[in-house]
């Protein structure tokens, strides 16, 4: 498949989100997401927590956006979170609120209490990924108001228009939304394919992603035990023509956990990474238009 040129994209928003698509007549029907990749910890964040940053990335689907970065270049559009998962969580609903850790409840809208929420981690998230309590009091509501519309809001907002353009071009619209899991969560499998149990995608999407990481010689599973989050819950919808997976990657396969840095090799997974994505995006997805 020939090189697409790509760049950056106007839906782009410093320090929130980025949005790469290709440049030319090459552009593909599918969209690769990374909601927990974001790796920039402002101070006036960090300030609130009584946790240190060192752990705090433990949250992160670390380096996932790096794994993928090249997407473009095989025809997809990009989208990745800048801002770090611990502080808001883009692949949960707007209104997976923990009310009880603000002091007041002023404009605050939760949905009914999820088990993600009694858990710990809703869109603002009261544990880190070790359990660990994130603040030393309570916050006020005024700073859920400000991190939902500083970053959760652009982020859903560049990819409800690359699904929308996408669909107006293609009449169809792939998301790929990956992800990492802790090697321990999934003991002897690489990858895990989340697609609600069929209902965020056409069987024919997880197939082909399934057949795709096998011939790289990977083990992936289906939906256990992550079958999807906010993302392909919200904009899966296969009868709208918009076909949303969650991927989930063994963490073991390319990071350092503990220490959240790249093992030795990183760049060969990288590669990899970047040949699936190529053979999936040369893949006929024409199928879909009549699904």
């Amino acid at each position: 498949m020939p090189k697409t040129p790509a760049r950056a994209d106007e839906a782009s928003v410093a320090g929130v989100v980025c949005v790469v698509r290709p440049d030319g007549p090459d552009a593909r029907p599918l969209i690769l997401a990374s909601p927990h990749s974001g790796r920039d910890y402002l101070p006036e964040l960090c300030a609130a927590t009584c946790v240190p940053v060192e752990q705090l990335r433990r949250s992160e689907d670390a380096y996932v956006d790096r794994l993928i970065d090249g997407a473009a270049n095989s025809g997809a559009s990009l989208v990745c979170a800048l801002f770090p998962r611990v502080f808001i969580d883009a692949n949960r609903g707007r209104g997976e609120l923990d009310t009880g850790m603000f002091r007041d409840r002023i404009g605050l809208r939760a949905d009914p209490p999820s088990r993600r929420v009694a858990c710990g981690l809703g869109v603002i998230p009261r544990v880190g990924a070790d359990g660990q309590v994130l603040y030393r009091r309570r916050l006020q509501s005024e700073e859920a108001h400000t991190r939902l519309a500083t970053y959760y809001e652009p982020y859903h907002a560049a990819l409800d228009q690359l699904i929308a353009e996408t669909r107006e071009a293609f009449g169809y619209a792939v998301v790929l939304d990956m992800h990492s899991m802790p090697a321990h969560s999934a003991p002897g499998v690489d990858f895990v394919l989340g697609d609600r149990f069929g209902q965020s995608c056409d069987p024919r999407v997880t197939a082909a992603i399934e057949a795709g990481l096998r011939g790289q010689g990977y083990v992936a599973v289906r939906n256990t035990p992550y079958a999807g989050g906010h993302t392909t819950e919200h904009y899966g919808k296969p009868a709208t023509g918009v076909h949303v997976i969650q991927i989930e990657i063994n963490r073991g396969l390319y990071l350092h956990e503990s220490r959240v840095m790249p093992t030795a090799d990183f760049e060969i997974f990288r590669e990899k990474i970047q040949s699936f994505i190529s053979e999936i995006c040369g893949r006929d997805w024409a199928c879909l238009s009549s699904s």
